[in-house]
C-alpha cells in the first residue's frame, strides 16, 4: 500500500472517530452535559444562514468554550432534521491532518461517508483551530467560491490572527464571530442561579429603563467575588479541580500559548520574557492609570516597543486600552496617560492569587469587572474622565459615554465597592463637577448593597448594587450583540 493511500486511509478512520453522531445520530455525552454558552442563541442562526454565501469565522481568546459551542451547534443542526452524516466537524490541529488542505480534508470526509466528491447536498462543514494551517483563509476562501450548497464554519484561539487573515483575505466572503469570556449574566445562568434576580424598572435620564436587583444581595455579591477570581473560563467554573489551581491551567493553557507561542508567531517577537514581563505588571494593575514612560521603567520595556505589545495584547483579546477625556469630554490631542484593563478579570487570579472583598485591590478588580461587562460590546464609545486644571480643580469620573458626533458625553458612572456614598452623595465631587460642566442632570454610582434614586442639588443620582449592575451590563451586551447581526 502506497504511503498516499495508507495516510488516506488514516485520515479517513480518524475522521470517523471526530464524528461519531454519522452513527449515533448525537454528539459525545461529555458535550451534552454541558451547559450552552448563551452566545449559542445568536451564533446559531448566523450557522443557518445559506442565503449570503459566507463562511462563519468564531473566533476569541483560549478555552472560552469555541469547540463546546460547534459541537452544541452540531446537536441543534441535527435535532432540527438536518441528516447527521451531513455535518462534518474536522480538528485541523489534529497532526495526522498536517499540510492538508482543507478542501482534501473536505472530500475525504465524504469519501468516509461513502459519498460522491460531486455532490449538491447540502452539507455543514466546521474546522476547529483552523490556524493551524498555513494559507487557511486563502483555502477557505476558495470553499466558499466553490461550493454553492455548502455552510463552513472555521474556528481558531489565535485571536489576533484569525482577524487579521479575516480582515486581509475574507472581505466578503467571511463573517466574523467573537466569543468573549464569561460575561457576569452568563455565569450566573451557567451556575444555575437566575432564581437570585429580579428584573426591575429605575429612572435614567428621565425615562424607566429595565434593571436588575438581587433577591439575596449578600449570596449574589459572593457570586461577584467568585466570578472575579474564577468566572470567565466554562472549565474552571465546573472543575473543582481546576478551581484548587486555576493559575496552572489558566497561565499555562491560555496566557503561556499566547504570549509564548501566538504573538511571537505572528508578530515575530523575538523576546518574549520582555513581553510576558509587561503582561505581567499590567494584569497586576489592571484599572489603573498608565503612562509609556511608567510602564516603561516598570517592565523594562523600551517606549518604542510598548506601543506595539499593547497592540499585539489587545488583538489577543487579553487587554483593552481604553481612552482619557478631560471633564469637558475632549480627548486628549498628546495622549500620554490611559487605563488598561485586562479583558477578563480571572486573568489576575491565575497570575497572582485569589482576592477577598476586604483586598486594597478589590476596588480596581470590581472596576475591571465592570468593564469586562462592556469590552464584548461593538460600537461601545466608552472613555473615562480625569482632569487635572489646578491643585483644586482636579478628578475623575470611572465610566463615559460619549457621543462621538457630538463630542459630549451622553451618562456617567462611577464604580464603587462601597455604600458609604449612598449615606453622602455630595462626597462625590468628581461627579458632581463633570456632571455640572456637562449639563448632565442624571449619573448611577454603584454600591456594594445599597440602591435607590436620590435628588440632589446638581441632578439625580441611581444607586445600584455593582454586582447587580454587571450582571445588566452582561445582558445589554449580549442584546447588543445579537442586534448587531440583526437578530
Amino acid at each position: 500500500m502506497e504511503y498516499t493511500e495508507l495516510l488516506e486511509k488514516q485520515i479517513i478512520g480518524r475522521l470517523r472517530i471526530d464524528n461519531p453522531w454519522w452513527v449515533d445520530n448525537e454528539i459525545p455525552k461529555f458535550y451534552r452535559d454541558m451547559i450552552p454558552r448563551l452566545f449559542l442563541d445568536i451564533f446559531y442562526p448566523l450557522v443557518r444562514e445559506f442565503r449570503v454565501r459566507r463562511a462563519l469565522i468564531l473566533m476569541g481568546p483560549r478555552r472560552v468554550g469555541k469547540t463546546v459551542m460547534l459541537f452544541h451547534t452540531v446537536q441543534k443542526l441535527i435535532d432540527e432534521g438536518i441528516p447527521a452524516q451531513n455535518i462534518i466537524y474536522i480538528s485541523v490541529e489534529t497532526p495526522i491532518y498536517n499540510n492538508i488542505y482543507l478542501e482534501q480534508l473536505f472530500n475525504l470526509a465524504k469519501r468516509a461517508l461513502g459519498k460522491p466528491e460531486v455532490d449538491d447536498s447540502p452539507y455543514y462543514v466546521l474546522f476547529d483551530e483552523v490556524q493551524y494551517l498555513k494559507d487557511w483563509e486563502v483555502n477557505l476562501k476558495s470553499l466558499v467560491d466553490t461550493y454553492r450548497n455548502v455552510k463552513f464554519i472555521a474556528s481558531g484561539s489565535a485571536a489576533a490572527e484569525l482577524k487579521k487573515k479575516s480582515n486581509e483575505s475574507g472581505a466578503g466572503r467571511f463573517t466574523d464571530f467573537n466569543l468573549p469570556p464569561l460575561t457576569f449574566y452568563e455565569y450566573i445562568h451557567i451556575r444555575k442561579f437566575n432564581h437570585l434576580v429580579n428584573t426591575i424598572t429605575i429612572q435614567w435620564q428621565g425615562r424607566e429603563i429595565s434593571s436588575n436587583t438581587a433577591i439575596d444581595i449578600d449570596k449574589f455579591n459572593e457570586l461577584f467575588v467568585d466570578y472575579i477570581n474564577y468566572g470567565g473560563y466554562p472549565e474552571v467554573v465546573f472543575s473543582e479541580i481546576i478551581r484548587e489551581d486555576p493559575g496552572q491551567f489558566i497561565r499555562h493553557d491560555i496566557i503561556d500559548k499566547v504570549l509564548l507561542r501566538d504573538l511571537p508567531s505572528i508578530y515575530g517577537i523575538t523576546d518574549v520574557q520582555e513581553l510576558n514581563s509587561l503582561f505581567t505588571m499590567i494584569a497586576y494593575h489592571s484599572g489603573k492609570e498608565f503612562s509609556y514612560e511608567a510602564l516603561s521603567k516598570g517592565s523594562g520595556v523600551r517606549k518604542d516597543l510598548l506601543k506595539k505589545y499593547i497592540e499585539y495584547l489587545e488583538a489577543a483579546f487579553l487587554i483593552r486600552v481604553i481612552h482619557r477625556t478631560d471633564d469637558n469630554a475632549k480627548s486628549y490631542q498628546r495622549e500620554t496617560s490611559f487605563k488598561i484593563y485586562l479583558t477578563n478579570p480571572s486573568l489576575r487570579c491565575a497570575l497572582f492569587q485569589p482576592i477577598k472583598e476586604s483586598d486594597e485591590e478589590m476596588g480596581d478588580m470590581v472596576e475591571t469587572a465592570v468593564y469586562a461587562q462592556w469590552i464584548p460590546r461593538s460600537g461601545a464609545n466608552i472613555s473615562y474622565a480625569n482632569w487635572k486644571n489646578s491643585r483644586k480643580d482636579q478628578g475623575e469620573v470611572d465610566i463615559v459615554g460619549i457621543n462621538v458626533a457630538k463630542l459630549k458625553p451622553e451618562w456617567a458612572v462611577e464604580v464603587k465597592w462601597t455604600d458609604a456614598f449612598f449615606n453622602k452623595p455630595y462626597d462625590l465631587t468628581s461627579l458632581r463637577t463633570y456632571m455640572e460642566r456637562n449639563n448632565l442632570n442624571y449619573a448611577m454610582v454603584t454600591t456594594k448593597t445599597e440602591s435607590g434614586l436620590k435628588e440632589l442639588q446638581f441632578g439625580s443620582i441611581q444607586f445600584v448594587p455593582v454586582a447587580c449592575y454587571a450582571y445588566t451590563v452582561g445582558q445589554n451586551t449580549l442584546n447588543s450583540i445579537r442586534d448587531s447581526f440583526g437578530l
